[in-house]
């Protein structure tokens, strides 16, 4: 468990999980100064998200896919045509 949070701690971070930990700083400081146990809270909340790099799903419910996805592939596509060769019936 601990290997897991230390991993998830020092690698993957990516411009949300930066901007959380950012956010949750200035939380965290603003709670002290205006002596706010909630708002605390909520700047903590935000603080594990980032060094958990986890969303608010829980384990990786919300985190950004570590896998890289294959391109993707080109399929050939068969058309049909249809005609229309009932002209009389147009208003």
């Amino acid at each position: 468990m601990l290997e897991t949070f230390k991993y998830n701690l020092l690698n993957n971070w990516n411009a949300v999980r930066i901007i959380r930990l950012v956010l949750s700083i200035i939380i965290i400081v603003q709670s002290v100064q205006i002596h706010d146990a909630l708002f605390g809270g909520l700047g903590a909340f935000f603080m594990y998200q980032a060094l958990s790099n986890t969303g608010c799903c829980g384990v990786n419910g919300c985190a950004p896919s570590t896998m890289k996805t294959p391109a993707n592939t080109a399929e050939e596509i068969e058309f049909t045509e249809v005609k229309n060769n009932n002209h009389a019936n147009l208003p």
